[in-house]
């Protein structure tokens, strides 16, 4: 059975272009109950250990770079089928190939700079939540 919470944050560039309303708006009105959620600003150390399962990619520097640009905004997120809804709201990882009115057909800018991540599975929902937030910041 599909967990009931998912894991996002907004990206530095959406932050940076002041989507981060409209789209925390496109989260709700589409029936996801935002369960945690805090601004705040990774260092390139930080990043590189949330992204380390991309540490042998070649890309991972970029990653950690982009990540740490500019202030996220992470949040836990609840709703039924969480994951799997919340990756049809946000579309594609390339904005050109996702979907209308999707987050990243809306808001992303590129492939790298697209605006919000979302987990892609319950498992990774969790680890992810619990890299940002403590048991005292969950409801």
């Amino acid at each position: 059975m599909a967990g009931k919470r998912t894991f996002t944050m907004i990206k530095p560039d959406a932050v940076e272009a002041g989507n981060s309303g409209a789209i925390i708006k496109m989260i709700e009105e589409a029936g996801f109950k935002i369960v945690a959620m805090k601004k705040t600003k990774m260092t390139p150390g930080v990043a590189g250990k949330f992204y380390a399962v991309h540490s042998e990619r070649p890309f991972y520097d970029d990653l950690k770079n982009y990540m740490s640009s500019g202030p996220i905004i992470p949040m836990i997120l609840e709703k039924s089928n969480a994951v799997e809804d919340f990756r049809k709201l946000i579309g594609a990882t390339n904005p050109k190939e996702a979907a209308e009115g999707t987050i990243r057909r809306l808001f992303a800018a590129s492939i790298e700079a697209n605006a919000i991540h979302g987990s892609d599975s319950d498992e990774n929902a969790e680890i992810e939540s619990s890299f940002f937030f403590s048991e005292l910041e969950r409801f």
